[in-house]
Protein backbone atom coordinates (compact mmCIF):
# COMPACT_ATOMS: atom_id res chain seq x y z
CA UNK A 1 0.00 0.00 0.00
CA UNK A 2 1.70 3.39 -1.12
CA UNK A 3 2.35 5.49 2.03
CA UNK A 4 0.70 8.91 -0.11
CA UNK A 5 -2.20 7.62 0.79
CA UNK A 6 -1.22 7.91 4.10
CA UNK A 7 0.41 11.51 4.41
CA UNK A 8 1.84 13.25 7.61
CA UNK A 9 -0.95 14.06 10.43
CA UNK A 10 -1.09 17.46 12.41
CA UNK A 11 -0.99 16.59 16.29
CA UNK A 12 -4.25 17.59 16.78
CA UNK A 13 -5.45 14.72 14.13
CA UNK A 14 -3.74 11.99 15.75
CA UNK A 15 -4.96 13.42 19.26
CA UNK A 16 -8.52 13.00 18.27
CA UNK A 17 -7.59 9.76 16.55
CA UNK A 18 -6.43 8.76 19.96
CA UNK A 19 -8.84 10.37 21.95
CA UNK A 20 -11.36 7.85 19.85
CA UNK A 21 -9.66 5.12 20.86
CA UNK A 22 -9.64 5.91 24.56
CA UNK A 23 -10.82 8.69 26.86
CA UNK A 24 -7.77 7.94 28.55
CA UNK A 25 -5.87 9.73 25.81
CA UNK A 26 -6.89 13.22 26.91
CA UNK A 27 -4.23 15.70 27.23
CA UNK A 28 -1.92 15.20 30.77
CA UNK A 29 -1.13 17.68 32.91
CA UNK A 30 1.60 20.34 33.02
CA UNK A 31 2.38 21.12 36.54
CA UNK A 32 3.78 23.98 38.07
CA UNK A 33 6.48 22.40 40.90
CA UNK A 34 7.95 25.57 42.80
CA UNK A 35 9.11 23.65 45.64
CA UNK A 36 11.32 22.12 43.44
CA UNK A 37 12.13 25.16 41.67
CA UNK A 38 13.28 26.44 45.21
CA UNK A 39 15.19 23.60 45.90
CA UNK A 40 17.11 23.74 42.75
CA UNK A 41 17.97 27.49 42.51
CA UNK A 42 15.90 27.84 39.49
CA UNK A 43 13.32 30.49 38.49
CA UNK A 44 10.73 27.67 37.54
CA UNK A 45 10.12 24.06 37.28
CA UNK A 46 7.34 22.65 35.02
CA UNK A 47 6.68 19.44 34.36
CA UNK A 48 3.89 17.31 31.94
CA UNK A 49 3.08 14.27 34.34
CA UNK A 50 2.62 11.51 31.25
CA UNK A 51 2.18 9.01 34.32
CA UNK A 52 -1.51 9.69 34.00
CA UNK A 53 -1.55 8.73 29.86
CA UNK A 54 -2.96 5.86 28.54
CA UNK A 55 -1.40 2.68 29.71
CA UNK A 56 0.90 4.46 32.22
CA UNK A 57 3.73 6.26 29.95
CA UNK A 58 3.98 8.66 26.53
CA UNK A 59 5.06 5.72 24.51
CA UNK A 60 1.06 4.80 24.17
CA UNK A 61 0.79 8.29 21.76
CA UNK A 62 3.44 6.88 19.25
CA UNK A 63 3.57 3.17 19.60
CA UNK A 64 -0.16 2.55 19.38
CA UNK A 65 -1.12 5.06 16.74
CA UNK A 66 2.17 3.93 14.79
CA UNK A 67 0.60 0.49 14.84
CA UNK A 68 -3.20 1.27 14.18
CA UNK A 69 -1.64 2.99 11.27
CA UNK A 70 0.20 0.54 9.55
CA UNK A 71 -2.59 -2.06 10.01
CA UNK A 72 -4.25 0.63 8.13
CA UNK A 73 -1.76 1.03 5.46
CA UNK A 74 -2.15 -2.38 5.07
CA UNK A 75 -5.81 -2.94 5.30
CA UNK A 76 -5.88 -0.27 2.70
CA UNK A 77 -8.19 1.75 5.11
CA UNK A 78 -8.16 4.17 7.74
CA UNK A 79 -7.54 3.65 12.04
CA UNK A 80 -11.47 3.58 12.21
CA UNK A 81 -12.08 0.76 9.65
CA UNK A 82 -9.55 -1.25 11.01
CA UNK A 83 -10.80 -0.83 14.56
CA UNK A 84 -14.18 -2.33 12.75
CA UNK A 85 -14.96 -5.41 14.30
CA UNK A 86 -16.62 -6.69 11.06
CA UNK A 87 -13.27 -6.22 9.52
CA UNK A 88 -11.49 -9.45 7.88
CA UNK A 89 -8.29 -10.65 9.79
CA UNK A 90 -5.10 -8.67 10.10
CA UNK A 91 -1.78 -8.88 9.76
CA UNK A 92 0.31 -9.56 13.06
CA UNK A 93 2.06 -6.86 14.57
CA UNK A 94 6.04 -7.45 15.90
CA UNK A 95 7.99 -5.24 17.99
CA UNK A 96 10.99 -4.98 20.33
CA UNK A 97 10.66 -3.25 23.77
CA UNK A 98 11.95 -2.75 26.78
CA UNK A 99 8.45 -2.85 28.46
CA UNK A 100 6.43 0.45 27.58
CA UNK A 101 6.60 0.41 22.97
CA UNK A 102 5.27 -3.72 23.28
CA UNK A 103 2.68 -2.50 25.47
CA UNK A 104 1.21 0.10 22.95
CA UNK A 105 1.53 -2.03 20.06
CA UNK A 106 0.14 -4.96 21.80
CA UNK A 107 -2.34 -2.24 22.71
CA UNK A 108 -3.38 -1.95 19.29
CA UNK A 109 -3.52 -5.23 18.46
CA UNK A 110 -6.33 -5.69 21.10
CA UNK A 111 -8.01 -3.31 19.91
CA UNK A 112 -7.91 -4.01 16.11
CA UNK A 113 -8.23 -7.81 16.76
CA UNK A 114 -5.19 -8.51 15.17
CA UNK A 115 -1.60 -10.43 17.13
CA UNK A 116 0.78 -9.11 18.14
CA UNK A 117 4.91 -10.42 19.11
CA UNK A 118 6.38 -8.70 21.19
CA UNK A 119 10.46 -9.48 21.80
CA UNK A 120 12.37 -8.65 25.37
CA UNK A 121 15.72 -8.93 26.63
CA UNK A 122 16.04 -10.30 30.04
CA UNK A 123 16.07 -7.62 31.71
CA UNK A 124 12.78 -6.31 31.43
CA UNK A 125 10.95 -6.94 35.16
CA UNK A 126 7.94 -9.33 35.31
CA UNK A 127 5.47 -6.64 36.34
CA UNK A 128 6.12 -5.00 32.93
CA UNK A 129 6.23 -8.44 30.68
CA UNK A 130 3.36 -9.31 32.42
CA UNK A 131 1.15 -5.91 31.22
CA UNK A 132 2.15 -6.91 27.55
CA UNK A 133 1.29 -10.31 27.78
CA UNK A 134 -2.37 -9.13 29.70
CA UNK A 135 -2.95 -7.23 26.25
CA UNK A 136 -2.88 -10.74 24.42
CA UNK A 137 0.51 -10.09 23.45
CA UNK A 138 2.89 -13.42 22.88
CA UNK A 139 6.14 -12.21 24.18
CA UNK A 140 9.49 -13.94 22.79
CA UNK A 141 12.29 -13.42 25.32
CA UNK A 142 15.93 -12.42 23.85
CA UNK A 143 19.47 -12.83 24.85
CA UNK A 144 21.41 -10.25 25.50
CA UNK A 145 20.24 -6.05 25.12
CA UNK A 146 17.37 -4.36 23.74
CA UNK A 147 19.48 -4.15 20.85
CA UNK A 148 19.57 -7.82 20.11
CA UNK A 149 15.25 -7.67 20.56
CA UNK A 150 15.10 -5.03 18.09
CA UNK A 151 17.43 -7.42 15.91
CA UNK A 152 15.00 -10.57 16.43
CA UNK A 153 12.12 -8.13 15.91
CA UNK A 154 12.69 -7.09 12.11
CA UNK A 155 14.30 -10.61 11.59
CA UNK A 156 10.88 -11.77 12.66
CA UNK A 157 9.48 -9.89 10.18
CA UNK A 158 11.31 -10.08 7.35
CA UNK A 159 9.31 -12.90 5.39
CA UNK A 160 6.72 -9.79 5.02
CA UNK A 161 4.05 -12.00 7.25
CA UNK A 162 4.13 -9.66 9.86
CA UNK A 163 4.77 -5.79 10.29
CA UNK A 164 7.38 -4.24 11.76
CA UNK A 165 6.12 -1.51 14.56
CA UNK A 166 9.41 -0.33 15.49
CA UNK A 167 10.26 2.82 17.72
CA UNK A 168 13.88 2.84 15.92
CA UNK A 169 15.28 1.95 12.86
CA UNK A 170 18.50 3.02 10.11
CA UNK A 171 16.54 4.54 7.92
CA UNK A 172 16.04 8.28 8.56
CA UNK A 173 12.87 7.79 6.56
CA UNK A 174 11.20 5.02 7.82
CA UNK A 175 7.40 5.68 7.78
CA UNK A 176 6.32 3.55 10.83
CA UNK A 177 9.21 5.11 13.35
CA UNK A 178 8.20 8.38 11.82
CA UNK A 179 4.49 7.85 12.80
CA UNK A 180 5.93 6.80 16.22
CA UNK A 181 7.50 10.24 16.52
CA UNK A 182 4.56 11.62 15.05
CA UNK A 183 2.56 10.31 18.02
CA UNK A 184 5.07 11.72 20.81
CA UNK A 185 4.37 15.45 19.26
CA UNK A 186 0.99 15.04 20.85
CA UNK A 187 2.71 15.85 24.01
CA UNK A 188 5.08 19.19 22.63
CA UNK A 189 1.42 20.06 21.17
CA UNK A 190 -0.39 20.05 24.80
CA UNK A 191 2.82 21.65 26.36
CA UNK A 192 2.03 23.97 23.63
CA UNK A 193 -2.06 24.70 24.59
CA UNK A 194 -1.36 24.36 27.94
CA UNK A 195 1.02 27.47 28.18
CA UNK A 196 -0.97 29.64 25.92
CA UNK A 197 -3.86 29.21 27.89
CA UNK A 198 -2.14 30.27 30.99
CA UNK A 199 -0.53 33.10 29.08
CA UNK A 200 2.40 31.76 30.97
CA UNK A 201 6.21 32.45 30.35
CA UNK A 202 7.88 30.05 28.05
CA UNK A 203 10.54 28.24 29.45
CA UNK A 204 14.08 28.59 28.02
CA UNK A 205 15.29 25.02 28.60
CA UNK A 206 13.67 21.55 27.99
CA UNK A 207 15.36 18.46 29.57
CA UNK A 208 14.53 15.65 28.18
CA UNK A 209 15.20 11.75 28.66
CA UNK A 210 16.56 9.48 25.55
CA UNK A 211 16.36 5.74 24.72
CA UNK A 212 17.01 6.07 21.69
CA UNK A 213 16.10 9.32 20.88
CA UNK A 214 12.46 9.59 19.54
CA UNK A 215 10.71 11.35 22.62
CA UNK A 216 13.95 14.09 22.30
CA UNK A 217 12.98 14.47 18.54
CA UNK A 218 9.53 14.66 19.10
CA UNK A 219 9.96 17.36 21.31
CA UNK A 220 12.65 19.47 19.50
CA UNK A 221 10.38 19.61 16.76
CA UNK A 222 7.43 20.36 18.51
CA UNK A 223 8.61 22.99 20.92
CA UNK A 224 12.04 24.76 19.58
CA UNK A 225 10.86 27.25 17.64
CA UNK A 226 8.30 28.74 20.53
CA UNK A 227 11.28 28.32 23.71
CA UNK A 228 12.14 31.27 25.18
CA UNK A 229 16.20 32.29 24.55
CA UNK A 230 18.20 30.40 25.30
CA UNK A 231 16.01 28.09 23.76
CA UNK A 232 18.07 24.77 24.88
CA UNK A 233 17.04 21.11 24.12
CA UNK A 234 19.05 18.86 26.47
CA UNK A 235 18.80 15.46 25.90
CA UNK A 236 19.53 13.32 29.23
CA UNK A 237 20.98 9.72 29.16
CA UNK A 238 22.18 6.96 31.89
CA UNK A 239 25.78 6.89 31.34
CA UNK A 240 25.41 3.26 30.57
CA UNK A 241 23.43 3.56 27.54
CA UNK A 242 24.42 7.05 26.36
CA UNK A 243 23.93 6.19 22.75
CA UNK A 244 22.22 9.68 21.36
CA UNK A 245 24.93 11.42 22.85
CA UNK A 246 27.62 8.92 21.30
CA UNK A 247 25.33 9.53 17.78
CA UNK A 248 25.39 13.28 18.03
CA UNK A 249 29.24 13.51 18.86
CA UNK A 250 29.78 10.89 15.33
CA UNK A 251 26.81 11.97 12.86
CA UNK A 252 25.49 9.05 13.11
CA UNK A 253 23.90 6.40 15.09
CA UNK A 254 26.57 3.92 16.43
CA UNK A 255 26.10 0.86 18.64
CA UNK A 256 27.47 0.98 21.95
CA UNK A 257 28.88 -2.25 23.42
CA UNK A 258 28.23 -3.93 26.90
CA UNK A 259 25.62 -5.14 28.88
CA UNK A 260 23.76 -1.37 28.50
CA UNK A 261 22.81 -1.88 32.71
CA UNK A 262 21.04 0.79 34.37
CA UNK A 263 18.56 1.62 37.13
CA UNK A 264 17.11 3.63 33.78
CA UNK A 265 15.55 0.66 32.26
CA UNK A 266 13.32 2.30 29.51
CA UNK A 267 16.49 4.35 28.34
CA UNK A 268 18.59 0.80 28.22
CA UNK A 269 19.30 1.11 24.26
CA UNK A 270 22.41 1.05 22.50
CA UNK A 271 22.20 2.85 19.25
CA UNK A 272 20.13 5.71 18.62
CA UNK A 273 17.31 5.56 15.81
CA UNK A 274 18.55 7.35 12.57
CA UNK A 275 14.86 8.89 12.03
CA UNK A 276 15.18 10.70 15.81
CA UNK A 277 19.11 11.75 15.18
CA UNK A 278 17.88 13.33 11.60
CA UNK A 279 15.26 15.15 13.63
CA UNK A 280 17.41 15.97 16.19
CA UNK A 281 19.86 17.53 13.89
CA UNK A 282 17.49 20.53 12.73
CA UNK A 283 18.09 21.84 16.21
CA UNK A 284 20.46 22.91 18.97
CA UNK A 285 20.77 20.32 21.04
CA UNK A 286 23.23 19.32 24.09
CA UNK A 287 23.24 15.85 25.85
CA UNK A 288 23.92 15.26 28.91
CA UNK A 289 24.38 11.39 30.81
CA UNK A 290 23.76 10.80 34.36
CA UNK A 291 25.26 8.62 36.91
CA UNK A 292 23.45 5.73 38.42
CA UNK A 293 23.27 7.66 41.80
CA UNK A 294 21.73 10.31 40.21
CA UNK A 295 19.50 8.62 38.15
CA UNK A 296 18.37 6.24 41.55
CA UNK A 297 17.64 10.08 43.54
CA UNK A 298 15.55 11.61 41.28
CA UNK A 299 12.38 10.20 41.75
CA UNK A 300 13.00 10.59 45.35
CA UNK A 301 13.62 14.11 44.74
CA UNK A 302 11.09 15.20 42.64
CA UNK A 303 8.23 13.22 45.13
CA UNK A 304 9.71 15.10 48.16
CA UNK A 305 8.77 18.37 45.86
CA UNK A 306 5.21 17.43 45.31
CA UNK A 307 5.77 15.91 41.87
CA UNK A 308 4.55 12.63 40.60
CA UNK A 309 5.73 9.47 41.52
CA UNK A 310 8.07 7.78 38.88
CA UNK A 311 11.03 5.69 37.61
CA UNK A 312 14.59 6.54 37.29
CA UNK A 313 13.50 6.81 34.01
CA UNK A 314 10.56 8.73 34.33
CA UNK A 315 12.88 11.20 36.28
CA UNK A 316 16.09 10.98 34.04
CA UNK A 317 15.22 15.08 32.35
CA UNK A 318 14.99 15.96 36.63
CA UNK A 319 18.50 13.99 37.11
CA UNK A 320 20.21 15.63 34.14
CA UNK A 321 18.87 19.40 35.40
CA UNK A 322 20.66 18.50 38.59
CA UNK A 323 23.58 17.49 37.49
CA UNK A 324 23.68 20.27 35.27
CA UNK A 325 23.34 22.67 37.91
CA UNK A 326 25.81 20.74 39.91
CA UNK A 327 28.91 21.04 37.39
CA UNK A 328 29.08 25.19 37.01
CA UNK A 329 31.28 24.46 33.87
CA UNK A 330 28.06 22.67 32.29
CA UNK A 331 25.21 25.29 34.00
CA UNK A 332 27.38 28.08 31.89
CA UNK A 333 27.22 26.49 28.73
CA UNK A 334 23.94 25.72 29.05
CA UNK A 335 23.34 29.42 30.14
CA UNK A 336 21.63 28.01 33.53
CA UNK A 337 21.17 30.03 36.01
CA UNK A 338 18.53 31.51 39.23
CA UNK A 339 15.71 32.76 36.47
CA UNK A 340 16.03 29.79 34.30
CA UNK A 341 12.43 28.41 33.00
CA UNK A 342 12.77 24.54 32.67
CA UNK A 343 10.80 22.11 31.57
CA UNK A 344 10.80 18.16 32.20
CA UNK A 345 8.82 15.47 31.10
CA UNK A 346 7.77 12.50 33.93
CA UNK A 347 7.69 9.96 31.32
CA UNK A 348 5.98 7.08 32.98
CA UNK A 349 4.22 6.50 35.98
CA UNK A 350 5.55 4.29 39.51
CA UNK A 351 4.11 1.30 37.45
CA UNK A 352 6.61 -1.34 39.20
CA UNK A 353 4.90 0.16 42.55
CA UNK A 354 1.66 0.18 41.79
CA UNK A 355 1.61 -3.08 40.52
CA UNK A 356 2.58 -4.26 44.10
Amino acid sequence: MSTQRFPAESPERIAATLRGVSPDYAPTPLLDLPRLAARLGVGQVLVKDEGRRALGSFKSLGGTYAALRALARAAGTDVPGVLDTARASLPDLVCASDGNHGLAVAYAARLSGARARVFLHAGVSPVRSGRIAAQGADVVWVDGTYDDAVEAAAAAARDGRAILVADTGDDPQDAVVRDVMAGYGVLAAEIRDQLAERAAAWPGHAFVQAGVGGLAAAMADGLAAALAPPAMIVVVEPEAAACVGAALASGRPVRLPGALETAAGMLSCGKASAPALAALGRHTVRAVAVAEAAALAAPRTLAAAGGPATTPSGAAGLAGLVAALDRPALARELRLGPDSRVLLVVSEGDLEAQAA
